[in-house]
C-alpha cells in the first residue's frame, strides 16, 4: 500500500493482539461488539500499529474507528499522510574541485551547507578551474538536472562544471 503499510501485515498484528483468527477479520467486522475489544485492547492495537508498522493514527481518526475497515482506511490515511510529509535523504555528492595548484575532494550529503562550501571552494579556485560533481548511480535524471542547474552560474565565472552519475554514463555539461 503506502511506505510501510500493508494490509496482511495489519490484519496478522490486529489478530495476534485481540487474540482472534486473523480470517475473521473482515472489513465490516466490528471490533469491540464482534471480537470484545475493550479499550485496553484498542489502545495497545494501537501502540503496536505504531511501533511494529510505523503509523501513528490521529486521535480525531482513533474516535471514529468502529471496524476493522475503518482502521484499514484509518492506517492508509495516516501512512499517505506521514509518507507525504517525510523528506527524502539528501543525495551523496562527491565534489572534485581541480586548480593549476592541485586538487580538492569532498563527499558529503547533498545540503544546502554542502553546497555553499563547494561553490565557496570554487569562487576560491577562480577561472579555470574545473568542477566535478558525482552523483549516486541511482540519481534520477531530475537530480541531475538539480545539480546542474544549482552550479551552472559558476560557467560565467570560469569554472568549468561537469556533473555527471556514478555508472560510467557521459557526463553533463553546464553551460
Amino acid at each position: 500500500m503506502t511506505g510501510n503499510f500493508a494490509e496482511p501485515r495489519l490484519r496478522a498484528l490486529v489478530a495476534d493482539t485481540l487474540g482472534v483468527d486473523a480470517d475473521d477479520l473482515s472489513l465490516d467486522v466490528s471490533l469491540v461488539d464482534d471480537l470484545a475489544a475493550d479499550s485496553l485492547d484498542l489502545a495497545e492495537l494501537l501502540v503496536r500499529v505504531e511501533s511494529e508498522l510505523g503509523i501513528a493514527i490521529a486521535d480525531r481518526a482513533v474516535e471514529r474507528i468502529r471496524t476493522y475497515g475503518e482502521l484499514v482506511r484509518a492506517a492508509v490515511a495516516s501512512a499517505r499522510a506521514m509518507s507525504a510529509r517525510s523528506t527524502p535523504e539528501p543525495l551523496a555528492v562527491r565534489a572534485r574541485l581541480v586548480t593549476p595548484h592541485g586538487e580538492l575532494r569532498r563527499v558529503e550529503a547533498f545540503t544546502p551547507y554542502a553546497a555553499e562550501t563547494i561553490v565557496a571552494d570554487a569562487l576560491a579556485a577562480g577561472r579555470g578551474a574545473d568542477l566535478e560533481l558525482t552523483l549516486p548511480a541511482e540519481a534520477t535524471d531530475g537530480d541531475v538536472g538539480r545539480i546542474r542547474a544549482r552550479f551552472a552560474w559558476l560557467v560565467d565565472r570560469g569554472v568549468g562544471v561537469h556533473v555527471g552519475r556514478d555508472d560510467g554514463t557521459r557526463r553533463s555539461f553546464a553551460a
